[in-house]
């Protein structure tokens, strides 16, 4: 509520801007910036809900058919669920942090972590992304400088689409080897749907963790589940605090794990982003294969997000998702529910104005 600045007097606090996906579109242009899953790839809830035994108070936090679904981990740890991924995120980083600490995060950055961190006062460190991942000596420069906690998004990373390989990953676990004290969050959000084989950054023994998978955007937004499993200790602080998760909510996703064909959907995306890097690469521009419901474009200079709108298309400026200053200029695609004539169009438009 109210922040001491030293010298500079102790002042009131206002609320930060928060920005989020769902970015609408005005004028009959073709919304490509949205950042949402094709509505016709969610399945509907209607007979999922049949069976439903209303839970009492005092009953186990976890529906016993989620523990199997959450998938396994070799090393200790306990499931906890929370009200999807960015609540997850939060309840993670206020338990072990305070206001003013550290976090290292992928610059760009998903729109939620840089919220869920502006809205509790903490630090975000921009640790750059390529085409493999995070940057493991940035991350070790972001640690060294008082660091105490990394988001780290292990395939589909949005807004980029880029996922960690094997070797990216080993490189990432040799650097947080050095700091066992920190909190390692890994956001896989993407996870039942990913084209991206998983890959961990967590080192076997690091003494606070997180793995986070969300049901959002193979299930759809609405279904307000994540599961979150973490060591012993970071589990149990996290299941003393509010740990109430609709278990209507946890009874309809039960349920319909097994109607989604994980496959199909997983097959349609990739085969969405492709349409677009095709039609891209058929007009000169060549980038790497996502993974994920966006493709990241870069760019030689801002502007291209007003002068594709007077063209018809909506897209997402990538300055909406930097950490730090002086990012190199990009936009950001939603091709979710893209079709080809839509990405033969966008990417000639684009390279006529290239």
């Amino acid at each position: 509520m109210v922040e001491a600045r030293r010298r500079g007097g102790t002042v009131v606090l206002g609320v930060p801007a928060i920005d989020g996906e769902g970015h609408p579109a005005s004028g009959g242009m073709i919304n490509l910036a949205n950042g949402n899953p094709d509505p016709s790839l969610l399945p509907s809830v209607e007979e999922a809900i049949a069976g439903y035994v209303p839970v009492l108070y005092g009953s186990s936090p976890v529906d016993e058919r989620l523990r199997a679904l959450a998938g396994d981990l070799a090393e200790p740890h306990r499931l906890v669920l929370a009200n999807g991924a960015a609540d997850g995120m939060e309840r993670l980083l206020t338990t072990h942090l305070a206001r003013g600490d550290q976090v290292a995060v992928e610059d760009p950055c998903y729109l939620a972590a840089i919220g869920t961190l502006r809205v509790n006062g903490l630090r975000p460190v921009p640790v750059p992304v390529d085409s493999d991942g995070m940057s493991p000596s940035a991350l070790a420069a972001a640690l060294a400088g008082g660091a105490r906690a990394v988001i780290c998004t292990p395939r589909a990373h949005n807004p980029t689409g880029v996922s960690l390989t094997a070797s990216r990953a080993d490189e990432i676990r040799g650097v947080l080897a050095a700091y066992p004290e920190i909190l390692v969050i890994e956001d896989d959000h993407f996870s039942m749907i990913s084209a991206r084989e998983y890959h961990r950054v967590t080192p076997v023994g690091h003494a606070r963790w997180a793995l986070v998978r969300s049901v959002s955007k193979f299930l759809g937004p609405d279904l307000r589940v994540a599961f979150v499993q973490a060591d012993p200790a970071t589990a149990a602080r996290l299941s003393s605090g509010a740990t109430w998760v609709s278990h209507l909510l946890q009874h309809i996703v039960a349920s319909l794990w097994d109607v989604v064909p994980f496959a199909d959907v997983r097959d349609t995306y990739a085969g969405r982003a492709r349409l677009l890097t095709d039609a891209l690469q058929e007009n000169g521009i060549d980038l790497h294969a996502p993974d994920g419901l966006n493709v990241w474009i870069p760019m030689p200079r801002e502007g291209f997000v007003d002068a594709l709108a007077a063209r018809g298309w909506a897209v997402r400026d990538g300055r909406d998702f930097a950490v730090g200053a002086g990012r190199p200029p990009a936009i950001r695609v939603t091709t979710a529910t893209i079709t080809p004539a839509q990405a033969a169009g966008l990417a000639a438009d684009l390279a006529a104005l290239l």
